[in-house]
């Protein structure tokens, strides 16, 4: 859980991230008060790791408040559904060649397969169609469902994810993208998978470029 800083402690990481090095007294004299007074609230920042200090130096931003660390936190702030793009979906009965031209024409490296009534049942990559046609003269014609990873090895999001979330399982599932998710809670397809958008290693990119801008 995080731990809210009150707004002195606000102030005087401001006051750092302007004029850093900077010494306790400094900070004090800016903010109207003594020494004494601060020195609890400097001791919280530097144990939470907003700030670090020097002897004889001063104080200046931690590794919370790096730039890394305020990717971090903004990443954390955005939700999935903020940077997703619209799916790129095909049905099981679909081919491979199917599959295929929709990659190319999509410029994407991932496919939704939906089931008769629209739902999930599964996801394609370039990888696996890679694997399928390389040395297979009758691949083309391949249902794609013998090709998509099936559900329940889906790797997926939903859209009140965090991005920092996304980004974390694309690495450690080793996938260019996922798609996102939400549970149908009406009729027949109650507790399938409605597939709202999709999130890749291209808009995280784009996240991290315009955040790091922004700094």
């Amino acid at each position: 859980m995080a731990i809210e800083l009150s707004p002195r402690q606000l102030e005087i990481i401001e006051l750092v991230q302007k004029h850093a090095p900077v010494t306790g007294e400094q900070i004090a004299e800016a903010l109207g008060v003594s020494r004494p007074t601060i020195r609890s609230d400097l001791s919280v920042l530097i144990m939470l790791g907003h700030l670090d200090a020097k002897p004889k130096v001063g104080y200046f931003l931690g590794k919370a408040r790096s730039a890394g660390g305020a990717i971090k936190d903004r990443l954390i702030g955005l939700k999935v559904k903020d940077r997703m793009s619209r799916p790129i979906v095909i049905p099981e009965q679909a081919t491979v060649n199917d599959a295929v031209i929709s990659l190319f024409m999509e410029n994407t490296g991932m496919l939704a397969v939906t089931d008769p009534q629209g739902f999930l049942s599964g996801v394609v990559s370039l990888k696996d169609l890679l694997k399928v046609t390389l040395g297979n003269p009758a691949a083309a014609s391949i249902p794609i469902n013998m090709v998509m990873t099936r559900l329940p090895r889906i790797v997926s999001v939903g859209p009140d994810d965090t991005l920092w979330e996304a980004a974390h399982k694309m690495l450690e599932h080793q996938v260019g993208g996922l798609p996102v998710v939400r549970p149908a809670t009406e009729g027949e397809g109650r507790g399938k998978l409605e597939v709202v958008g999709r999130i890749t290693k291209t808009s995280m990119t784009r996240v991290l470029i315009d955040l790091a801008s922004d700094l």
